[in-house]
């Protein structure tokens, strides 16, 4: 007896891949993980998207929920599973598991509890996604990029931390509300560590090729009677203050993935403030992940932009990258 879709569809005999060819993962289902799914899946990133994590319930419930909304989507396929076979083949294999940031607590106390975590996750990744980009999210991101990659065994260029893109991102958003311009058209980066001991380089700021440090010596310093100092201490306050009022930072951080996935994915070389190994640039010594202005393509970060920074941010970096390497030189792995 033929069925209902045998009736209503004819079969060319031929032979079909079904195999995914832009396959994005996300491990972690948490606030920040499905922030980042929505975020990827409104950007029409994949053609696959699957998740993990542990809590296979609360895994389920998410898988379902947006499988419900493919109507309203160009992911075809939406797959969940706690076993890693259900990421194999991905593309991007984007991190953000971990142990939550609590209020008041810094990034760099999360460090040992989530190398621990990472133990678990990142061989299975590799196992089943050998030729994978991977972005991890997870903080205190630049110490966990370094672990990732010592327990992946991937080249250096495909083991990525999130960084300072989203520490850009709110400083340009700042910058924006000062000036009366939208942050597209505001151009400033803050590099170094994604949390306290980041750089804001205050000598690349401008709007339209126009440097705010010729028209305003002072931006940035203790003489500055604008006090544009206060808009990176925002920036590095802003996480803190988002955690104290809602309990946890989720959309603009998965909003940030999903434009650093989209570089990725379709191979547009934008150049992004992410985590990347720093050793011999800006006079850093040993083997610390900060972010860097970093070209990435499709096969991962491609070329590092060499800054021309002054002498007082160049400083302010390498003590950036010796507050990171004081905590990663005692890690267990």
């Amino acid at each position: 007896m033929a069925s209902l879709k045998d009736k209503l569809i004819g079969h060319l005999q031929t032979s079909q891949d079904k195999s995914s060819h832009n396959k994005i993962t996300i491990v972690g289902v948490g606030a920040v993980g499905m922030a980042c799914a929505v975020s990827v899946l409104m950007k029409d990133l994949a053609d696959e998207l699957a998740l993990v994590d542990v809590m296979e319930d609360k895994l389920k419930g998410e898988m379902m929920d947006l499988q419900h909304g493919s109507l309203f989507l160009r992911t075809p396929k939406i797959v969940s599973g706690k076993d890693y076979s259900v990421s194999a083949g991905s593309k991007l294999v984007v991190i953000t598991a971990g142990a939550r940031q609590q209020e008041g607590e810094s990034r760099l106390n999360l460090v040992q509890r989530n190398v621990n975590i990472f133990k678990h996750i990142i061989p299975d990744i590799v196992k089943h996604s050998p030729n994978c980009i991977i972005l991890v999210v997870s903080n205190p991101v630049d110490i966990l990029t370094y672990v990732a990659w010592k327990l992946s065994g991937l080249p250096m260029h495909r083991v990525i931390g999130s960084g300072c893109n989203l520490d850009s991102a709110r400083f340009r958003y700042l910058m924006g509300e000062r000036l009366g311009i939208h942050s597209s058209s505001c151009h400033a980066w803050v590099i170094g560590e994604h949390g306290d001991s980041s750089v804001p380089v205050w000598s690349g700021m401008n709007v339209a090729g126009v440097s705010l440090k010729d028209i305003h010596p002072d931006i940035g310093t203790d003489q500055d009677k604008e006090n544009w100092k206060k808009v990176h201490k925002d920036v590095v306050d802003s996480a803190y203050e988002v955690i104290k009022l809602k309990g946890y930072t989720s959309w603009a951080i998965g909003m940030s993935v999903a434009d650093l996935g989209e570089t990725i994915m379709k191979n547009l070389c934008k150049v992004h403030p992410i985590s990347t190994m720093v050793k011999d640039f800006h006079g850093i010594k040993n083997d610390v992940f900060l972010s860097l202005p970093c070209v990435l393509d499709n096969h991962g970060i491609s070329n590092v932009v060499k800054m021309v920074l002054k002498p007082e941010e160049e400083k302010q970096l390498q003590k950036s990258a010796t507050t990171l390497w004081d905590i990663q030189k005692d890690l267990k792995f």
